[in-house]
């Protein structure tokens, strides 16, 4: 259930934006026992959203999934909805803004909160590449500025990044953190601000890589993605690329002794980045859509979501039983 200690007293959270990611946030935050509410412009889209968050709360009820200790549809009860920003935003101690990845929008959202709130309102970002320094620079709360980039699907994949600006307080990025791992998911603090934060940049130098190799001739979409999914990716989901590196050698030591010419050969190799357009952009969607219709994507994306609920479930119990048998 919700924290009552003195940090948030209040259990209310706002979400501005109803699409996957604030729809993911408010049902982490209900399933710990919050109450979002979920700010939106349109009416019709904040009834998708509900009609959404507890679909997906059902499925997740269905195959023993959900979060929690309250049902299903007592977490879907403790969201709400509103198109008064005002409303969305009084008497709550934390507000996680998640519109589209604009500077200008998301400038304007808190330049608009910014005198809505009290001075110990947590003000949160979901930007996925905007530095916060950017986003707060002009607000009179900017001290309680931060991002937490999650990882999308936030609900199913629980990592987050927080990254502080220059002038975020250090007690909010230890309450951010506090929180973040109070709602089941992985918090990781960056040190300081850079573009694109950590997880896109890695996310992005892999897709361009990508692109280069099917620019090239080398391998087909589906073939590359298998790569990832039956290779790297299954390697890297309980140990990162370092630890795996130092696994797969006595050390790392031994491991730059016997690798590093090449790896710093192919390194080499990569080339100039390409850009996401034209044939190459032509060339994935063709080649993506005869292996996943655009008719089928929901009903893709289903599927993905509770494949990753389920691993992480899974990680979490061996997590245990490894602390319990240290």
């Amino acid at each position: 259930m919700a924290n009552t200690d003195d940090a948030h007293k209040s259990e209310n959270v706002g979400i501005i934006g109803s699409g996957l990611i604030g729809r993911s946030f408010a049902m982490l935050f209900a399933a710990a026992g919050y109450r979002p509410c979920i700010y939106d412009i349109k009416e019709s889209q904040l009834d998708d959203a509900l009609a959404d968050t507890r679909k997906q709360l059902a499925d997740l009820e269905k195959h023993g999934l959900l979060r929690g200790s309250l049902s299903a549809a007592e977490q879907h009860e403790r969201i709400s909805t509103t198109n008064d920003l005002a409303e969305c935003v009084s008497d709550v101690f934390y507000i996680q803004e998640c519109v589209y990845e604009r500077e200008e929008l998301k400038r304007s959202v808190w330049e608009k909160v910014d005198p809505m709130v009290g001075e110990n309102t947590i003000l949160a970002s979901s930007a996925s590449a905007i530095v916060p320094s950017k986003l707060s620079e002009g607000l009179v709360h900017r001290n309680n500025f931060i991002v937490v980039h999650p990882t999308n699907p936030p609900f199913y994949a629980p990592l987050v990044e927080i990254i502080p600006a220059p002038w975020t307080e250090a007690g909010i990025v230890q309450k951010v953190k506090a929180l973040m791992t109070e709602l089941g998911q992985s918090p990781v603090v960056l040190k300081k601000e850079i573009e694109g934060f950590v997880l896109n940049r890695i996310q992005y130098s892999i897709i361009g890589e990508y692109m280069r190799l099917l620019k090239e001739g080398i391998m087909s979409v589906e073939d590359l993605d298998k790569v990832m999914t039956d290779g790297l990716g299954v390697r890297y989901a309980f140990n990162g690329p370092l630890m795996t590196a130092y696994l797969n050698a006595e050390g790392f030591y031994e491991y730059g002794e016997k690798y590093r010419d090449m790896i710093f050969g192919i390194q080499k190799s990569f080339g100039e980045p390409i850009k996401m357009e034209g044939d190459i952009l032509k060339q994935m969607q063709d080649e993506i859509t005869r292996v996943v219709p655009m008719d089928a994507i929901h009903e893709r994306r289903a599927k993905r979501d509770l494949r990753l609920t389920a691993l992480s479930k899974l990680k979490k119990e061996m997590d245990r039983k490894d602390s319990e048998n240290s």
